[in-house]
């Protein structure tokens, strides 16, 4: 995809700075490892363009110990997960999709769409604040909900509280909570916590359920408990 003034990174790019800002929200800086992870490249390819992200004021990274995004990089970044996230919703709300197939739909859209088909889309939608596994979507202008909110196996059993995001991309993985209604505003309570990480009972809209410890890690409920 050629440079554009609406469009002054290439998709590569964009990916850099959107797995760097994900990988951000669990540690900072980020090291070149997890990235090259992440994106399932080697380790020379993501220096090399560490070092380019740099050169363009988009990213600092200081040798052995990590990057960092720079405001410039956080703000694109932001932009291509709006896009993503917008894209995600639409294709569930209006197109029927399921939550489990719409990641890599909107990974090959998010680099193709413009800035205005994002924007009327959003309007289409009322303005959304969070994608279909509960994920919170940036505006425009790069804000974005940056709120800690506890994970489900932190619960002690008889804590209520209502799904808030699933943060699974796995789609086998979603099919299985989907198969659970264990989805953004299901309420749940846990019902009993087996030791040393084991699995965990739960209710959810009252029906019994039980998941690994590791997966209720990965699910953040509501702040607010419910009646």
């Amino acid at each position: 995809m050629p440079h554009t003034p609406e469009r002054p990174y290439t998709p590569v790019v964009e990916d850099y700075l959107k797995a760097v800002w994900m990988l951000q929200q669990v540690e900072s800086p980020v090291s070149t490892s997890r990235i090259a992870e992440r994106l399932g490249l080697t380790a020379a390819a993501v220096t090399a363009m560490v070092k380019r992200l740099a050169e363009q004021d988009l990213l600092r990274h200081e040798p052995y110990y990590g990057v960092r995004l720079t405001a410039a990089g956080e703000l694109e970044a932001l932009r291509i997960i709006r896009r993503h996230r917008v894209l995600e919703l639409f294709l569930v709300e209006k197109l029927g999709y399921e939550w489990d197939r719409v990641h890599d739909e909107a990974e090959r859209l998010e680099h193709a769409a413009s800035d205005e088909l994002i924007e009327r889309l959003a309007r289409l939608m009322g303005e959304p604040e969070r994608d279909p596994h509960g994920s919170a979507i940036p505006t425009a202008s790069g804000e974005v909900d940056r709120g800690a909110y506890p994970a489900l196996g932190d619960l002690s059993p008889g804590e209520r509280r209502r799904i808030l995001e699933v943060q699974v991309q796995e789609p086998e993985q979603l099919r299985y909570l989907g198969s659970l209604n264990l989805r953004p505003g299901a309420q749940v309570e846990v019902v009993e916590k087996f030791p040393f990480e084991g699995p965990i009972s739960l209710s959810i809209n009252g029906a019994p359920a039980v998941i690994s410890h590791s997966l209720a890690q990965r699910i953040r409920v509501r702040q607010e408990e419910t009646s």
